[in-house]
């Protein structure tokens, strides 16, 4: 008999991707211009022109069995020269290359650190609202996951409700920063905050507490808001990151997890993340992106649209009378139904061609996100629609 588990997360896809699934279908239907599609974090702006001209250039002046041939496990060692000295810029503490790990993207990532540092039956703490695939990561490394709720209308970490539920079994928690699906950022004070109570809990129970940073989203921050350092807070953490939203990469999968060198035991966390890898095929990511992240990995795409979306999308909304955070970052919308039963408010919202994701499946209830990495032209000709969403409420009232 086949893997049922398998089987199970093979016919049902998350609720983003079953909607995305929908909205092709639905496009495809009665026309992409009548779809107000909200449903998936794909950002809708080119990649840098630097970077399109990197690619050409490797493709027209490297001899093509070197550029498509396999690189070392962990990535080839220029490009881990090269992320290492842009870690080093961006957060000025030191960062050693031979602890780089290159990966396919960001769920590699989390998978390969998850399978390095878990042993059967440990548990990883995520803060809901929290990116629903983490339980799919977190199950299959053989752990158990244990939501944390974070504080009601802030999403900020709940210190007492993480204190409480930290047990010997606790071999990591998970930190979203800006964060997947509300945009909030956790503060430098609040990390300072968290290091002390990891470090403090890791005493007590005489265990090992990682923390596990996924961190795609960093650069697309608004105002004065700054994404810090988050291993400057606390001695075990690795960092795992995605040049997918930044750089406008999400199909090409490439990204890397980053060991401290001030982690104790750095070398030998390392080595346990290049099993981890070889364990689950993720050796060797693609070589192509990786000399082409290597040339740009410190650009960004035009992010600025997304500030523009946020705008427009948060005002008008809240204008009409939905309730709202504000996000500090990434590029979501997490704003309250308006009935109880998410799931059921996101069926309504299809009635209008609106298709938002439910909370249920972020570990919080009531809730909608609403991805605004689309055009700005496809916000403002969605606003009639969710301005009749709210109205067919009214007149249920």
């Amino acid at each position: 008999m086949i893997n049922q588990k398998m089987l199970g997360l093979g016919t049902k896809r998350s609720a983003i991707r079953e909607l995305f699934e929908y909205g092709k279908k639905r496009k495809a239907e009665i026309g992409a211009d009548k779809v107000f599609d909200f449903s998936i974090g794909n950002p809708s702006v080119p990649a840098p022109a630097a970077l399109t001209e990197a690619l050409k250039d490797l493709i027209r002046n490297t001899d093509p069995v070197a550029l498509h041939g396999y690189t070392s496990a962990q990535g080839d060692a220029a490009v881990r020269a090269a992320v290492a000295e842009c870690e080093a810029v961006r957060s000025g503490c030191d960062v050693d290359p031979d602890l780089i790990y290159m990966t396919c993207g960001a769920a590699a990532s989390l998978t390969v650190s998850l399978h390095a540092i878990v042993n059967p039956g440990d548990e990883i703490i995520v803060l809901a609202p929290y990116f629903p695939e983490y339980r799919v990561f977190v199950e299959k490394a053989g752990a158990v996951l244990k939501e944390v709720p974070c504080i009601p209308g802030t999403f900020q970490i709940d210190f007492p409700a993480l204190s409480a539920a930290i047990s010997p079994r606790t071999k990591g928690v998970i930190l979203n920063s800006p964060n997947n699906p509300t945009g909030a950022v956790i503060p430098a004070a609040d990390l300072e905050k968290l290091g002390k109570l990891l470090t403090e809990k890791e005493g007590d129970s005489d265990s090992e507490i990682f923390l596990i940073c996924d961190e795609p989203y960093r650069a697309l921050v608004y105002g004065d808001v700054s994404v810090p350092y988050v291993p400057s807070f606390y001695h075990r953490t690795l960092v795992c990151y995605s040049y997918s939203k930044a750089l406008s990469l999400p199909g090409e999968r490439i990204g890397y997890i980053l060991v401290p060198p001030t982690m104790p035991g750095a070398k030998t966390v390392y080595a346990a993340l290049c099993g981890a890898g070889r364990a689950l095929g993720f050796v060797c990511a693609p070589s192509l992106m990786q000399y082409a992240v290597a040339k740009c990995g410190n650009l960004t795409a035009d992010l600025t649209v997304y500030e523009t979306n946020r705008k427009l999308l948060s005002e008008s909304l809240g204008n009409m009378g939905y309730s709202i955070t504000n996000p500090d970052g990434a590029f979501y919308l997490f704003i309250q139904a308006l009935e109880e039963d998410a799931a059921a408010f996101c069926e309504k919202a299809k009635d209008f061609e609106l298709l938002l994701v439910p909370s249920d499946s972020f570990g919080v209830k009531g809730f909608v996100r609403i991805s605004y990495c689309v055009s700005t032209e496809q916000i403002q000709a969605a606003l009639p629609a969710f301005q009749a969403l709210y109205d067919s409420y009214r007149k249920k009232d």
